[in-house]
């Protein structure tokens, strides 16, 4: 092993001897990508932990909290910005609001609804968690310069586009 070569290069290496007539050069950047978002998953539920969340917690109280005053939404509007299931949601928000970190109140404009609203210890510890990620999420990046960040994240945005066309 080369001091250039990393783990995933000799996967790479290993299946090339193995399978000569198949294009392995997707899996340089697949790869990557797959080990940087375990540790990235690691980084942020450290984060989150530290400021007293769950992952799971964090999701629906920052979608809360993107939310102008006074931090509200339906439960309808939190499943499809959290993109999980209508009883996964009941019992996330059964849980946030015995924390009191949420409360469901009536929707002024539809009796038979409700709005989940955010509280002030709410707001307290998302931003701590925000501010916890943002700080650790920096410090991954510490290598890499303002213009590498910049590049690396368009090219990730092209590549997050389900398969939408090119602009």
């Amino acid at each position: 092993m080369s001091e250039r070569d990393d783990e995933v290069d000799l996967i790479i290496d290993a299946w090339s001897r193995r399978l000569p007539d198949v294009d392995l050069t997707p899996l340089d950047v697949m790869s990557r990508l797959r080990r940087v978002a375990n540790r990235l998953a690691r980084l942020r539920a450290g984060a989150f932990s530290a400021a007293g969340l769950a992952a799971w917690e964090f999701d629906v109280l920052a979608a809360l909290r993107r939310e102008e005053p006074p931090h509200e939404l339906s439960p309808a509007q939190l499943i499809a910005a959290t993109m999980i299931g209508s009883a996964a949601m009941t019992n996330r928000l059964d849980k946030l609001s015995h924390r009191g970190l949420v409360e469901r109140r009536p929707n002024p404009r539809d009796g038979r609804s409700v709005l989940v609203r955010l509280t002030a210890d709410g707001v307290t510890l998302v931003d701590d968690a925000m501010r916890g990620l943002a700080n650790r999420e920096a410090e991954e990046l510490r290598g890499l310069t303002r213009e590498e960040q910049a590049t690396l994240a368009r090219l990730l945005r092209r590549l997050s586009r389900d398969g939408e066309p090119d602009r």
